[in-house]
């Protein structure tokens, strides 16, 4: 599998609106250490990963192995559609939704939502039961 470390860290830092210069000052190294992910030419140490996914608020995994460029991690702005990452379902079914999915559609802790599912589409959707009726207006 390819090392998407360095597209992903140069696309979530452009998708922040910050310079190699600017993220390299939020973590207090040089610039030149973030060119060098972004080329390939080296990979962060683990307590850099562990800092770079808190700034870009997604997880170690999804930072290291999913290609954000090409899973359309940002927002459609003209639909207002996310693509969030990919989530593991645990052995009771359960999975946690990403912190930027809950923050955009203010998710907490104890939210009752509703599952629904196309198999058609092969695809399942979680909707917030307070929006629930707006669905069928």
């Amino acid at each position: 599998m390819k090392n998407m470390i360095n597209s992903n860290i140069r696309f979530l830092r452009k998708k922040n609106g910050w310079t190699q210069e600017e993220l390299a000052e939020r973590m207090s190294i040089s610039r030149q250490s973030i060119a060098k992910w972004e080329s390939g030419e080296s990979v962060p140490d683990i307590i850099n990963c562990m800092e770079l996914a808190k700034l870009f608020g997604v997880s170690i995994d999804q930072l290291v192995s999913l290609s954000f460029e090409n899973e359309n991690m940002d927002e459609d702005a003209s639909k207002g559609k996310y693509a969030f990452g990919m989530v593991k379902v645990g052995e009771r079914g359960q999975i946690v939704i990403p912190k930027s999915a809950r923050d955009i559609f203010n998710i907490a802790a104890g939210d009752r939502m509703i599952v629904l599912g196309d198999t058609g589409k092969g695809g399942i959707a979680l909707v917030k039961v307070t929006g629930f009726s707006e669905i069928f207006e």
